[in-house]
């Protein structure tokens, strides 16, 4: 199984940082987990392929995580070659249906109807959704942001991945994320006390420290934390293992049972401690 962080910060303008979007590579499943503005154009711009994606997840529906839906849908209509007859399963929480009727009113009816089959399926917290036929496992988890906001959790080859999304200090994500290989979680804040809704150091350390993934990638960075050293904060807080700070373009591998994750492209990074 493999990770690409295509977005590791948010709606501000950032050359390094565009908002969210994580594509997860495992046998023949391609899950692009979020979509945020930007997506579109990481893709070519980290030479990561994007015709043959299997499966979008969108966690919430904000900007910075599904406003390149629309432009990700049009590239796959007008840029495969002999077009795109392979099915798109486009996952969300419930509303998902209404917002996709929402863009196709907005953009045109290209969004439902793209030349090619899409299937919209609609996911509550605590679901279980099996993709291309038992090759890996999505099941979420909610969120602390906003109503219908979901934690994603992706089980395939004896690996588990674990994304936060965007959420606030919520213990059960801990166990939830329990054993993960490599957990992705936002940092979005120095101070979460006055928001509730995104993590700051002290509450992803909690997080971590119950989770005990094999490697933590913060994400989903606004500036005022991009200047911290983040690592070694979580390291004082309690957090083992290896802690990342990802930069778009940072790519995870995880090979070998028993052996850590391949870390590769930019980010910024402690060795396991």
């Amino acid at each position: 199984m493999e990770v690409v962080v295509l977005g590791s910060g948010t709606l501000l303008p950032d050359d390094q940082r565009r908002s969210a979007a994580h594509l997860v590579r495992s046998e023949e499943v391609r899950l692009l987990m979020d979509c945020g503005s930007g997506t579109v154009h990481g893709f070519d711009r980290h030479q990561v392929s994007w015709r043959d994606l299997t499966h979008v997840a969108i966690s919430h529906f904000h900007t910075d995580h599904f406003g390149d839906l629309p432009a990700l849908l049009w590239a796959l209509r007008h840029g495969v070659p002999g077009g795109r007859a392979q099915v798109l399963t486009l996952l969300g929480p419930q509303g998902l249906g209404r917002v996709m009727e929402g863009l196709a009113a907005a953009y045109g009816e290209y969004i439902l109807d793209p030349g090619f089959p899409l299937e919209i399926v609609e996911l509550s917290p605590g679901s279980e959704r099996e993709l291309n036929r038992g090759q890996a496992i999505l099941r979420t988890h909610e969120a602390r942001h906003g109503p219908e906001a979901l934690a994603f959790r992706v089980e395939s080859t004896g690996h588990a991945l674990g994304y936060t999304g965007d959420t606030g200090p919520l213990p059960a994500l801990g166990a939830f994320f329990s054993g993960v290989d490599v957990l992705v979680s936002e940092c979005a804040v120095a101070d979460a006390s006055q928001l509730g809704n995104h993590l700051d150091p002290p509450s992803v350390a909690a997080l971590a420290r119950d989770a005990r993934p094999g490697v933590l990638v913060l994400t989903h960075l606004y500036p005022e934390v991009q200047g911290l050293e983040l690592p070694a904060m979580l390291a004082e807080l309690g957090v083992s293992g290896q802690v990342i700070v990802a930069r778009d373009g940072l790519r995870i591998r995880m090979e070998h049972h028993g052996t850590p994750p391949v870390v590769q492209g930019p980010s910024e990074h402690t060795p396991p401690l």
